[in-house]
């Protein structure tokens, strides 16, 4: 007997229960297996790199965005002293909406698109390497289980929301 197929709501209603920090971690770990898939890729294999980095920015931008619009302002009001983290990190989201708005329509045999790609992947790590290693575990301990999971129901809902562009991100203006 064939099983149906699943819909997004049901893909929703599976992750109801897992906290904001996880799921952003789990957002965290599809970006770098997709980093991870660019590194290997041939110097000439444009095609690949092309989807690869149309993924990363679909990724990156709904990243971004529940972080920016649910996530941030809900840590930095509950735990206020994460808050000079918060700022650094909407920075480090401008730099990186702005690269990926100029890797969104950059040829991939540009000479410079693996450059920009390499750049980009630096600052994601870095940004990942700061939220986890210095300041979800203040979140985490502050807010407790119960609220970052409201939390991340929250956030999963507010991913249908994003935007696509990625310069549409709040702190691309910023």
């Amino acid at each position: 007997m064939e099983s149906p197929r699943k819909t997004l709501r049901d893909h929703i209603a599976e992750r109801r229960n897992v906290d904001a920090i996880v799921l952003l971690k789990e957002d965290h770990k599809t970006v770098e297996k997709l980093f991870k898939q660019f590194e290997k890729a041939g110097d000439e294999a444009y095609d690949e790199k092309r989807k690869l980095v149309d993924q990363i920015i679909e990724e990156l931008t709904t990243h971004a965005y529940i972080e920016e619009e649910i996530f941030y302002p809900v840590a930095r009001a509950e735990v206020p002293e994460t808050s000079d983290h918060i700022l650094e990190s909407v920075e480090e989201h401008h730099v990186v909406v702005w690269m990926l708005s100029e890797l969104k329509d950059m040829d991939p045999r540009d000479e410079r698109f693996d450059a920009k790609v390499t750049v980009l992947m630096e600052n994601v790590r870095h940004h990942v390497e700061e939220e986890e290693d210095e300041w979800f575990p203040e979140v985490r301990k502050a807010m407790g289980r119960k609220r970052l999971q409201e939390l991340g129901e929250e956030m999963e809902k507010g991913r249908a929301k994003a935007p696509s562009e990625p310069l549409a991100v709040s702190s691309a203006q910023q």
